[in-house]
């Protein structure tokens, strides 16, 4: 597991690189809040620990651009500010977790751990592709923050391109596993479908496509970007 630590302190920064190296995790350092927007924007981290803090750049500001980014990246909080008011506002901000200074390995280990298992159950729920997201418990589909709900075919077609993403799908391919039609009769049904779920997508919206692509004389995709 790969976590990005930003704490401008350094005797802070090698206890606790020490302490979660011997756990077994990957750690990279950053000691300002711009390099950490940096690092958290363009690198691929599995958890983020964040002072409050930091030269040039503070936690919270940090924090709330990287939210705002879609950035759903766990955040914990690692700040000698304990007060109420100060957990309050990072919470608010988008953290997921708030440790206070100083505290235990032990401690901060277990919240690592707590987030990242939380992290697995929500991929096991979820399929996300391209800001598309699909609920396969309540069989329902967001984007752009609007949720909607599919018939039990569309929801089949969709979670079969979401979970091959940049794989086209021929509509012979897509007959058999969605309705186990194991030849070609000749139908539209494909196609019809594919238009009614992008048709939903597009339901009050003002901005982009969904990342359904129809590829002419061949089939569907969904583009993973």
């Amino acid at each position: 597991m790969k976590i990005l630590l930003i704490e401008d302190e350094e005797r802070i920064a090698a206890l606790v690189v020490n302490g979660l190296e011997h756990a077994g995790f990957d750690v990279e350092v950053v000691c300002d809040g711009n390099e950490g927007l940096q690092a958290a924007l363009s690198s691929q981290y599995d958890l983020i620990l964040l002072d409050l803090v930091l030269p040039f750049m503070d936690g919270i500001s940090l924090l709330q651009m990287v939210r705002s980014k879609d950035l759903r990246t766990p955040i914990i909080i690692l700040s000698a500010k304990g007060d109420i008011a100060d957990k309050l506002e990072g919470f608010e901000s988008g953290s997921n977790d708030y440790l206070p200074k100083p505290f235990y390995m032990e401690e901060l280990i277990a919240r690592i751990n707590a987030q990242l298992n939380k992290r697995e159950i929500q991929y096991l729920r979820n399929l996300i592709v391209s800001g598309l997201e699909l609920d396969l418990i309540s069989r329902k589909i967001k984007w752009n923050d609007q949720l909607y709900a599919l018939s039990p075919h569309e929801f089949n077609l969709i979670e079969l391109l979401m979970r091959s993403p940049n794989k086209i799908f021929t509509r012979r391919e897509i007959l058999r596993q969605v309705w186990a039609i194991d030849f070609d009769p000749n139908t539209n049904v494909v196609d019809v479908c594919i238009q009614r779920v992008k048709s939903k997508l597009s339901r009050n919206q003002a901005k982009g496509d969904s990342p359904i692509e129809t590829i002419r004389g061949v089939g569907y995709r969904l583009a993973a970007h």
